[in-house]
């Protein structure tokens, strides 16, 4: 059956050009796109009743512990860059969750440029990784962290098609709560949203 799929889609995808392809990664990464600097505007940001050299440690020790590897650090400037294989710091269950989400969304922008091949796209987290970026900033007794994520292809997907640039949204808001709930767990205080 899945062979039987494999060459629908293939006999499918000989109608849409490469145009037409790269016209619907366009259009996913601009909705996509729009979607996380919204998240950003309203999650990305948090303040903390700590110390910046505390909530620094806080915050690695926080990503650390959800999966992601410290690839960056200058306590100077209160910078922490990680990275990790996707999903994480989402589990397999919850990067279920997001494509069940999310995946719809894709399809439909897609289609609009590539037909019905659009629907037997899927997200494929192999081969990419994400990229979460902290900057804490000392606010007097007090620490603000901003988070930034992002996903890296450190290898072609699976499938040949090409990527997007902008996780999905839903995956977004569950990566930052759940960084912002580490953190608070390692600090023991409750983060402010800005």
């Amino acid at each position: 059956m899945r062979g039987i799929a494999c060459a629908a889609l293939l006999a499918l995808s000989g109608c849409a050009t490469d145009a037409n392809i790269r016209n619907a990664i366009e259009e996913v990464n601009r909705e996509f796109k729009a979607q996380y600097e919204e998240i950003l505007t309203t999650q990305g940001t948090r303040e903390f009743r700590a110390p910046a050299k505390d909530t620094v440690a806080a915050v690695e020790r926080a990503l650390v512990k959800l999966g992601m590897r410290l690839e960056t650090r200058d306590a100077d400037l209160g910078y922490l860059g990680f990275a990790a294989p996707a999903p994480a710091p989402l589990t397999q269950d919850e990067w279920k969750e997001v494509a069940r989400t999310d995946l719809p969304m894709m399809q439909r922008l897609a289609a609009r440029h590539i037909g019905l091949p659009a629907y037997f796209i899927s997200f494929e987290p192999e081969g990419l990784e994400i990229v979460i970026n902290a900057t804490v900033a000392a606010e007097g007794r007090s620490s603000e962290v901003s988070l930034t994520m992002r996903m890296r292809q450190v290898k072609p997907p699976p499938s040949g098609m090409p990527r997007r640039e902008y996780a999905p949204p839903t995956g977004v808001r569950m990566g930052l709560d759940k960084i912002w709930a580490a953190i608070e767990r390692e600090l023991k205080v409750k983060g402010r949203p800005l």
